[in-house]
């Protein structure tokens, strides 16, 4: 009987849970906002946008490694031994041709989905294709039989012969000789080139289920004949695995690997880079004692550190093969061998605080200035009735005059806010003004004009230094540009400023601020695919024709990637310039509900319809009712903090109970 899967299991059931409680004291919030007329459109929308942000959150693990290393063996052993069989396919020699992606999308059927290798030619991104399903191949999944659907899965690994001329048209570098990284000519003058560009298998595995997403990436080949595996797909992984072999030891090419495309996408500690040592069963001898082997394995995993620069604790040893025939076969001994089960327990050590800290940045700001806003109305609400009583309590005993005068006063007071008001709106032409260059800064015209005229120029190029000075053309336009926008966006805050602070001192208001608008991510995502350019062109050693080929697809995929960032930036941007009067209308619209209580109830005691103990009673009312929303209003926001910094989901459950 196939063993549990715990190692992992145990992690994501902890990250799941964490996420639910999350979204269930937000959602709770929300509705409490709602009940106590706190809420508006916009207050409501940044708060779905939060819930979404946990609702469609995934995390992403790639397996990176040169051919026969067991990658795809390991994959079945950590996610498919329940299957009781090879899922993916995995033998000796070249199995992953091409990079496949395992995810789940419940709106889907499960399928095999593969992109034809042709469509390189288009210049066109994988990640566009995904919008484009008549593009693919798609072949159904059989869930109730893991022979049929291993079976299928078997494409995945179809090659195709076509002549020299065809590789070098599609951007496949064809090898001279054996030292040089490349398809292969065999004797007919013929390459052997994979069959499809990309894959991707829909499957309900209870883990792809909870949002996590599987790359499977072949090696050197394939990262360099698709740049935006390297722009994109691998630096977006929360977690790296980079499968070495114990019988091959570490090569050249895993070196290179290594160097160029995943110790240099995070930060120097290489956090969320693990390295396996996989294949650890071929140095179990049954004339050495079992001491010995763990000393072989010490010693693998010493060198193993050194040849690529880190710490001994991130390498971890383990027999894929005969983790998956322990699991399958419920024999725990071997399992315990095969050290899989601390494998899994690092990966979610490493992967899910990483995964976590990202969705707690995403929506801390967010929910900062919705918690700001709302403590703001509740302070001002406060305020007001103690100055309505304070007003009401003035009037005890003094005459019509003295009433009529209080009520001009108000009256007063009500223009005065009025005019205020008008001049608040006035701002907002200035405001028009300097939204509409921001915009014009974040325009994807320019930005496809600009990719245009480069392309142009890099096909008229006829040197390296030529491609290089055209690609650093671009980036240092793209660069400009974020720090344009960086400007006029500081321009903006700081107008708003000025009109909040001139606002909140004419009137009393709380003080609150607009939020501000960083370019720092933007920024730091061009400046990284900017070095991955020079790192790319340094490396450039193939004659001219395939230069431009392997140039242009290198380029293809930057371009794709800024283009996203401009839009990202413009989304950003709406969100942004939509919320930052927010705070400011809350607290206007407050304070003409008080302006407008103030006067009707010195109109009622002026017309004696009203007695002043009454209206007096009546407001001690409203005010203690105010103290209750504001002792609510911090009990629910304790409740959420607890759990987004971490703490126990239950814990936060109780402490929102008791408000």
């Amino acid at each position: 009987m196939a063993m549990k899967n715990e190692g992992i299991d145990k992690h994501f059931a902890a990250y799941s849970g964490w996420r639910k409680g999350l979204a269930d004291n937000i959602s709770e919030f929300r509705e409490w906002l709602h009940s106590q007329q706190l809420s508006d459109t916009q207050v409501d929308q940044r708060l779905d946008h939060v819930l979404t942000t946990l609702r469609d959150d995934k995390l992403y693990i790639a397996f990176v490694a040169e051919f026969a290393r067991g990658k795809s063996e390991l994959i079945n052993a950590i996610f498919f031994s329940k299957f009781g069989q090879r899922i993916l396919p995995s033998s000796a020699g070249r199995t992953t041709m091409c990079p496949t992606e395992l995810m789940y999308d419940p709106d889907a059927e499960p399928t095999l989905r593969l992109l034809p290798i042709e469509t390189r030619k288009s210049g066109t991104t994988i990640t566009e294709y995904k919008g484009f399903s008549e593009e693919w191949t798609t072949v159904p999944l059989d869930l109730k039989s893991p022979a049929n659907m291993a079976e299928v899965l078997r494409h995945i690994a179809e090659i195709k012969l076509v002549p020299r001329e065809e590789a070098q048209a599609l951007a496949l570098h064809v090898a001279e000789d054996e030292s040089q990284v490349g398809m292969r000519l065999n004797e007919s003058g013929e390459v052997e080139i994979p069959r499809w560009r990309y894959a991707i298998i829909n499957f309900p595995h209870p883990l792809l289920e909870q949002g996590l997403v599987i790359l499977d990436t072949p090696g050197l080949n394939a990262l360099g004949a698709e740049p935006e595996l390297t722009l994109n797909l691998l630096p977006s992984a929360h977690a790296v695995l980079f499968v070495l072999a114990a019988d091959a030891g570490v090569t050249k090419s895993d070196i290179e690997v290594w160097r160029e495309h995943i110790s240099a996408h995070k930060d120097s500690n290489n956090k969320g880079r693990l390295v396996v040592l996989n294949k650890i069963d071929g140095l179990w001898d049954e004339l050495r004692d079992w001491d010995e082997v763990q000393r072989e394995i010490d010693r693998q995993i010493r060198e193993t550190a050194k040849h690529l620069n880190i710490p001994e604790h991130n390498i971890h040893p383990v027999s894929a093969q005969k983790a998956l025939f322990g699991k399958i076969k419920g024999e725990r001994k071997t399992l315990e061998r095969s050290r899989i089960m601390a494998l899994e327990d690092a990966l979610g050590k490493e992967l899910i605080p990483a995964k976590r800290e990202i969705i707690r940045e995403h929506i801390t700001d967010d929910l900062d200035e919705i918690i700001d806003a709302m403590r703001a109305i509740i302070t001002q609400r406060l305020k007001g009735v103690k100055e309505h009583m304070g007003e009401l309590s003035n009037l005890n005993g003094k005459n019509m005059d003295v009433i009529e005068h209080m009520m001009k006063k108000v009256k007063v007071d009500k223009e005065v806010f009025e005019k205020s008001l008008q001049r608040f709106q006035a701002t907002r032409s200035i405001f028009a003004k300097q939204t509409n260059q921001l915009y014009s800064h974040l325009n994807l015209k320019g930005l496809t004009t600009v990719i245009a005229e480069t392309k142009k120029d890099m096909e008229i190029s006829m040197t390296t230094a030529g491609l290089k000075a055209c690609m650093q053309k671009f980036f240092n336009y793209a660069l400009h540009t974020m720090q344009e926008v960086a400007s006029q966006t500081q321009e903006i805050k700081e107008l708003m400023e000025g009109v909040y602070k001139k606002f909140q001192e004419e009137h009393g208001l709380s003080k609150v601020r607009p939020g501000g608008f960083s370019v720092m991510r933007y920024l730091r995502e061009i400046k990284r695919l900017q070095a991955k350019h020079e790192q790319f062109t340094k490396s450039l050693s193939l004659v001219v024709t395939e230069q431009k080929a392997v140039t242009r697809k290198f380029y293809e995929s930057s371009v794709a990637k800024v283009r996203a960032i401009y839009k990202m930036a413009n989304r950003d941007a709406d969100s942004w310039l939509r919320t930052i009067m927010n705070p400011m209308e809350a607290q206007v619209r407050e304070r003409q509900i008080q302006l407008r209580r103030r006067l009707e109830s010195i109109k009622h005691i002026h017309q004696a319809s009203d007695t002043l103990e009454d209206r007096i009673g009546e407001l001690e009312h409203i005010r203690e009712g105010i103290n209750e929303q504001q002792q609510a209003l911090e009990s629910r926001i304790k409740a959420i903090l607890a759990v987004l910094n971490g703490a126990d989901t239950a814990d936060g459950r109780r402490q929102k109970k008791r408000a």
